[in-house]
């Protein structure tokens, strides 16, 4: 079962609050109606969602549904058709699918939308009809609603930001799609159409994953430090090696000589490292600044004695 069914099997359930469940059923509805034929089809392939969109008809305008089952070539599993012939008019107006006039309407009216559940129940009918989200253990995430027209696209969008989930709308070849890409979003947006259990199954897998790519980025970073120690390491050594063949160590200053004797000593660790340790054994104290600023006196004298060699 894909992560998108199991939420869509989880949401769905009966309204205390009869505007929001309308609302639902005209997301369901929006693309659902033949306007040439005048006919009102919703096809699904879960079961669930079926069940549910006949319990919404039958107790917001106690009609009885007809449900056909159907199969294609296409899919593997058996499609679900729910037609609504009785009190086709009243229902489509009462949703704002049609006008008053019998014109088919892409969005319905700000007011339809007036409250927060209201529009809670708006985003989850749509997602239950035209949205998906890939399983958080895929290599991305991604959540988007396929959608017939511009004007649509929008609408949703809109609704969308209004929690602010930064959607984003793009034009495919057959219809648009609103997408989020965001994994705090997607997560949020669950949390907007009640999907309890899978925001726990999402946001584990996150953390999981954000803590996972946090410590290879840190075991990275760790690395590189490594490496770009022990190359700065190999450069100290070879000018202080330059120094002695050429003048030796007696012929640099008390601080240098010590640095360059402690470096030679321990070749591979870092100049915090470095540092502690000659605090520690010459019971002066030296810092990474002050180490840094030796070899740079070092590397002088090297240059200097490469130059004369020249």
């Amino acid at each position: 079962m894909s992560f998108t069914t199991r939420i869509k099997n989880e949401i769905y359930n009966n309204y205390d609050n009869l505007n929001a469940a309308r609302s639902e059923l005209s997301a369901i509805l929006r693309n659902s109606y033949d306007k040439e034929n005048k006919v009102l089809s919703i096809l699904t392939e879960n079961s669930t969602v079926c069940k549910h969109i006949y319990t919404l008809f039958k107790e917001i305008y106690n009609i009885n549904v007809k449900i056909e089952y159907k199969s294609t070539l296409f899919s593997k599993n058996r499609l679900y058709m729910i037609i609504v012939n009785d009190k086709l008019d009243l229902i489509l107006k009462d949703l704002e699918v049609i006008s008053e006039n019998n014109q088919y309407k892409v969005t319905p009216s700000l007011y339809f939308l007036d409250v927060e559940d209201e529009k809670r129940a708006y985003l989850k009918g749509f997602f239950l009809m035209s949205g998906s989200i890939n399983d958080p253990k895929t290599s991305m995430y991604h959540l988007e609603f396929s959608i017939n027209y511009k004007e649509e696209a929008d609408f949703i969008s809109e609704l969308l930001n209004e929690f602010n989930l930064n959607s984003k709308v793009i034009a495919r070849d057959k219809g648009y799609m609103v997408y989020l890409k965001e994994a705090e979003k997607i997560g949020d947006f669950l949390r907007i159409i009640n999907a309890s259990n899978a925001v726990m199954y999402y946001e584990d897998i996150r953390i999981y994953r954000d803590h996972k790519n946090m410590t290879n980025r840190l075991n990275n970073c760790e690395q590189a430090n490594f490496e770009k120690s022990m190359i700065s390491s190999e450069k100290q050594i070879e000018d202080i090696n330059l120094i002695i063949e050429k003048i030796g160590l007696d012929g640099l200053d008390e601080k240098l000589e010590s640095v360059a004797t402690y470096r030679l000593k321990y070749p591979d660790i870092s100049l915090q490292e470095l540092s502690e340790i000659m605090t520690y054994e010459t019971g002066k104290v030296i810092t990474k600044s002050g180490l840094n600023h030796r070899f740079r006196k070092i590397k002088e004298i090297a240059n200097k004695l490469r130059e004369n060699n020249k």
